[in-house]
């Protein structure tokens, strides 16, 4: 394991799985680094978990950790756990390379790009820099966005860019959270929560780029 510091935030590096000594909270935010965006040629290489503004952990996976089938145990208790409130931004990417990496779906989530759109509709810029930005007053700097994340050896900038991608979510999610409650949108956002599992599953089956509800 390996220890950064970015500000007032502790980040810890852990290879192929998390510690089996480390106590879970009763909220996560979460994200993945991989190596494309296509769901069937491209795979898993970092999942980063904060537990607070102050806390991240990192995991890396070898190149061949997948082709092994060997499964992260601590890892999947956590993101298994239906009692810790998982939050994304774009979960429906983060939830598929999950399933398609660990065989299962997460439960009890809040997906901040879902909510922004249907709290912020006086705009169409949805991504965690201008939500980071506006609500925050945060500038994160994305320019580590499109590094080579399967490297043997990942940068202090791709650390610090990845930590950086989860750490602000908490913040986010009680702001929208709280928009969502004052455009009384709240229920309707957790029925499409719920949806992302069966989304996802179109995503599989090739349907990705295709609105079945179209005319």
């Amino acid at each position: 394991m390996k220890t950064y510091k970015f500000g007032e935030t502790k980040v810890y590096l852990h290879k192929n799985d998390l510690p089996s000594s480390l106590k879970f909270p009763n909220e996560i935010a979460i994200d993945t680094e991989t190596t494309g965006l296509n769901l069937v040629r491209d795979r898993l290489c970092l999942i980063q978990i904060a537990f607070s503004k102050n806390e991240s952990h990192l995991v890396k996976f070898d190149n061949s950790f997948f082709k092994k089938r060997k499964t992260p145990k601590n890892l999947v208790a956590l993101l298994s756990d239906k009692k810790i409130k998982k939050i994304f931004h774009y979960a429906r990417f983060d939830l598929a390379i999950i399933r398609k990496s660990f065989g299962f779906y997460c439960e009890n989530l809040f997906c901040t790009k879902i909510a922004s759109k249907l709290v912020r509709t006086y705009t169409d810029r949805h991504g965690l820099k201008d939500l980071c930005k506006e609500i925050l007053g945060v500038d994160l700097n994305k320019a580590q966005q499109s590094s080579d994340w399967s490297s043997e050896e990942l940068s202090d900038q791709q650390i610090k860019y990845a930590s950086y991608d989860v750490i602000f979510l908490f913040k986010l999610k009680e702001i929208l959270n709280l928009m969502l409650i004052r455009e009384d949108r709240q229920q309707l956002s957790q029925i499409i929560f719920s949806f992302l599992k069966t989304r996802i599953e179109l995503d599989f089956m090739g349907w990705i780029d295709s609105d079945i509800f179209a005319h």
